[in-house]
């Protein structure tokens, strides 16, 4: 099993950034592979389907595959090879911890996120 993890504190409050993340409309705005995404129900919740597409016009398919509410959620690649966990921890009542884990169960993670993309999360949520 490979796994990267990054951490990065956002000065939002843990149930803004929970919401941000989720929303397929702001993937774009802060993953600069992905050009559109989308998920098949509203509001996110165990089960949901999200799908998204790259530069190269490649689309993705993940499930949330565990969930709890403004605190953390876990996705997995329709290949059930391929999962990413975002977990928050509140600091105060207007920044919170976001810690970033992906891994694969096989192989090497293709494109793992970098700290730069997590910084560019911080930055667009920040000036929201």
């Amino acid at each position: 099993m490979k796994e990267k993890k990054l951490t990065i504190i956002i000065n939002r409050p843990a149930v803004e950034v929970f919401s941000f993340c989720l929303n397929p409309k702001n993937t774009p705005f802060w993953v600069d592979s992905i050009v559109k995404e989308e998920t098949n129900e509203s509001p996110t919740k165990l089960g949901t389907v999200y799908r998204n597409v790259n530069r190269a016009g490649q689309w993705s398919e993940y499930k949330i595959v565990v969930f709890n509410q403004d605190k953390m959620f876990e996705m997995q690649l329709n290949d059930n090879n391929y999962h990413v966990k975002y977990t928050l921890t509140p600091i105060d009542k207007n920044s919170c911890g976001l810690e970033y884990l992906e891994w694969v169960e096989t192989g090497d993670l293709a494109e793992p996120f970098t700290r730069e993309i997590l910084e560019k999360l911080k930055t667009v949520i920040e000036k929201s």
